[in-house]
């Protein structure tokens, strides 16, 4: 459900915040088939609905040109015939998932014949804050839809009618599966208060998710009085072992960082063994090929002189562009202290066929996402088998790595007993 355009944010809000609490009472106890009627129906209807999606997006599209906006930032608001049949196709994947309302996570009996049960259950309502990719208003949407949350989306002013079209399309998904109309709200106004109002809605939202860049997390950090999962910046290293295979750190490379830069899993930073310092040239070569920037320390700008200063700067930089920095390190242990300062609690990669390497690496670096012999693009919730993601949480407490339905619940415990008294 939209709300309507209205100076009186607060009261936007407000009235928001009261019809999603009201819904989530509905969707706690919804059945699974109604559920996944709602997804399919929406996935039906995004894709009869293709040509007014596109027909925003190419608004929205027009509107950040005109802002001078450009690089990663346009390749995250595009939307084409593809990446709507993706949504799609997402949406149905989450249908096809199991339900993760009301299972048992775990029982046991007492001596005094109580038994026990702990049960998962929706976290409530939950508000999702995020900025340019519309595609997270169907992701998110349908993953709280499913874990039988309410859910408030706030999406970024520069996708304000391409969220708009696709929110249209989870609509008719409630509508036809008999779902109150709440159960999905998008923020319908693109004045930045709501994001002020929305993170005080204390008495109706029980969790904010935040989706976006640097200045937006902490912004959110600041003010929320609503516990929140974060979505930190991707801050993505690649350590290229002595052992590793050079075609395959050479495959695994241009990809992770080149496959689509503007994605959070996007490698960031290279870090390469001194002893593979030999194979660096060769990975030069593929990134210039690619048109990747390379920046660089002393150690790899004497190794290959294409490789430009890096500043201190560089290594605490999430580029989101074609550009990569790169630093020679002594060995694992000095990747994984390179990554302890610099690196993001996201996703980080070792290159290697050197098993304790390899275990050295996995043990000793606290990311969310660790990955031996593989690209960091594979961090996604989709890839995971998730369906979709509602974000990549970078944070320790309840979710942490890619937000799937099963993390959209907590659980409460369910005690039977025959008359026990307590002495």
């Amino acid at each position: 459900m939209n709300a309507p355009e209205t100076n009186d944010i607060p009261a936007l809000m407000r009235t928001m915040g009261i019809a999603a609490k009201a819904a989530a009472t509905e969707l706690a106890v919804a059945t699974s088939d109604a559920k996944n009627l709602a997804l399919r129906e929406a996935a039906t209807s995004l894709r009869a609905r293709t040509s007014e999606i596109l027909a925003a997006n190419a608004l929205d599209m027009a509107t950040a040109a005109e802002k001078g906006l450009k690089g990663s930032f346009l390749d995250r608001l595009l939307l084409d015939a593809g990446r709507i049949e993706a949504m799609a196709s997402g949406l149905e994947s989450i249908a096809e998932l199991a339900d993760p309302v009301g299972v048992s996570m775990a029982e046991w009996d007492r001596p005094n014949g109580l038994h026990i049960a702990r049960v998962s259950t929706p976290l409530g309502v939950i508000g999702v804050i995020y900025e340019s990719r519309p595609n997270v208003t169907a992701d998110a949407g349908a993953l709280c839809l499913k874990a039988g949350n309410a859910v408030i989306l706030r999406g970024g002013s520069e996708s304000f009618h391409s969220s708009a079209a696709i929110m249209a399309c989870l609509a008719d998904g409630l509508k036809a599966a008999g779902l109150p109309a709440a159960s999905i709200q998008l923020v319908a106004t693109r004045n930045r208060a709501a994001v002020g109002e929305l993170l005080r809605l204390s008495d109706y939202v029980d969790v904010i998710v935040p989706r976006g860049g640097k200045s937006l997390i902490e912004r959110i950090t600041a003010e929320s009085r609503i516990p929140m999962f974060k979505h930190l910046e991707g801050i993505c290293h690649i350590y290229v072992d002595g052992s590793a295979d050079a075609q395959m750190a050479r495959d695994i490379i241009v990809n992770a960082k080149m496959r689509r830069t503007g994605v959070c899993g996007a490698a960031e930073t290279l870090l390469i063994a001194r002893s593979a310092g030999a194979m660096l040239p060769a990975i030069i070569d593929d990134l210039s090929a690619a048109g990747c920037e390379v920046r660089g320390d002393r150690a790899s700008q004497s190794l290959d002189k294409r490789i430009i200063p890096a500043s201190e700067d560089d290594w605490d930089t999430e580029y989101l562009d074609s550009i990569i920095s790169v630093a020679i390190v002594d060995d694992v242990h000095a990747a994984v202290s390179h990554i302890a300062a610099h690196g993001s609690q996201h996703t980080d990669c070792i290159i290697t066929e050197d098993a304790a390497a390899a275990s050295v690496f996995l043990n000793e670096v606290d990311s969310a996402i660790v990955m031996v012999n593989a690209s960091t693009q594979f961090a996604d919730g989709g890839e995971f088998g998730m369906g979709a993601e509602i974000g990549i949480s970078t944070g320790k407490l309840h979710a942490r790595g890619p937000v799937g339905v099963e993390q959209l619940t907590s659980f409460k415990y369910i005690v039977r007993g025959t008359g026990q008294c307590r002495p």
